[in-house]
């Protein structure tokens, strides 16, 4: 098949379509080869509410179409349950997986909006949700990108989901019998990664393409544009952040869709009371939501200021005068925020105290 279209970035999250739009951004807006605005933009709804944010990527100049992909989860197909029945033998074990594998992929193919075959470059962030089964059965190349900045480097999904036997389950991945994301698949070509050096283990498909350097290459201009793709009120925006200015100290609290709401709630209230004094005194609090976390904090906590939750927090970059003491959040990793003085990382040890270790630690037994 002639492929009639240039390039498809398919995305999951805010965050996911933040890293397009860096990456068509530092396209040329005219010249031979790769130019900005020749893509098709692809949002998944099956883990986020989007919002009107399509509408505006549309509208920005960066993309040619924005597309709603219904993808749909495993539950959602109660055939596929039997195979996830541990048969007590690796051989049966895998003869099933295989069975799934195919079975995934044939069931997601009606729900994908377009004819991904006409494509030049497909794009996938979190290849491990069903497109990326449904790409391995349809045998589509695609590039892979991390989910998130550095995450295998805190949460190798690949080696974890596939722990013990993981070198034969990555050989049969890399012959099309079953899958595996984040490039161990047959028909994924790369798999980009911020900072290769950072992460524990090898793959032959890592790629390192720095996100700073995406975002370094902006000018004013490009920067523009990128605020307007997500942020729907910038001066509502500004006048929220400036909340308080007699606070001598601020502090951002970055929140996530973690446990059940009431000990998500007691989560927060705890990184308030460690976290929320500098130098003795009480800072002001400023807590951005994450796009996916439900919980109100406005009702909750009335006394602090709370951002709207449907951006990336990298966008707050670009807010000009923007400047706070520290940053603190749990699993997300906050090295691209440029805006603070001190960034905490709180991770696994933190949230022992609020679930069991096994929950949320990988086993390190990954071979």
């Amino acid at each position: 098949m002639k492929k009639t279209e240039k390039r498809i970035y398919i995305c999951h999250t805010y965050y996911h379509v933040y890293v397009a739009c860096l990456k068509e951004l530092n396209l040329p807006v005219q010249g031979e080869g790769a130019v900005r605005g020749q893509a098709s933009l692809m949002l998944s709804t099956m883990s986020t509410d989007f919002g009107n944010l399509g509408k505006r990527a549309g509208s920005s100049g960066l993309f040619k179409e924005v597309l709603v992909y219904e993808e749909k989860e495993e539950s959602f197909f109660p055939e596929l349950a039997k195979y996830h029945k541990d048969r007590g033998n690796i051989v049966l074990n895998m003869l099933c997986r295989i069975r799934y594998t195919k079975l995934l992929g044939r069931l997601q193919a009606p729900f994908v909006p377009v004819d991904l075959r006409q494509y030049e470059e497909i794009y996938v962030f979190c290849d491990s949700d069903p497109i990326g089964y449904y790409l391995s059965t349809a045998r589509i190349y695609y590039h892979a990108l991390e989910d998130g900045l550095d995450c295998i480097r805190y949460y190798d999904t690949a080696r974890y989901d596939n722990r013990g036997h993981f070198n034969l389950k990555a050989w049969m991945a890399a012959r099309n019998l079953i899958f595996i994301q984040n490039g161990y698949s047959k028909y994924c070509l790369d798999m980009e990664v911020n900072d290769v050096s950072v992460l524990p283990y090898p793959c032959s498909k890592y790629i390192e393409k720095p996100r700073r350097e995406l975002v370094q290459n902006l000018g004013d201009r490009e920067r523009e544009t990128l605020v307007s793709v997500f942020i729907e009120n910038r001066e509502e925006l500004e006048e929220t952040l400036a909340r308080g200015e007699g606070h001598e100290h601020k502090v951002l609290i970055l929140t996530e869709p973690l446990c059940d709401l009431e000990t998500r709630k007691r989560i927060f209230e705890d990184i308030i009371e460690e976290y929320g004094v500098i130098q003795g005194k009480r800072a002001q609090i400023i807590l951005k939501p994450h796009p996916r976390d439900v919980l109100d904090y406005r009702k909750l906590f009335p006394e602090h200021v709370v951002l709207e939750g449907k951006f990336p927090m990298e966008v707050l970059n670009e807010i000009k005068g923007l400047e706070l003491d520290r940053v603190v959040t749990v699993f997300t990793v906050p090295d691209s925020i440029a805006f603070v003085k001190e960034k905490v990382f709180l991770g696994e040890d933190f949230m022992d105290r609020y679930e069991a270790p096994e929950i949320h630690r990988q086993n390190e037994q990954i071979y």
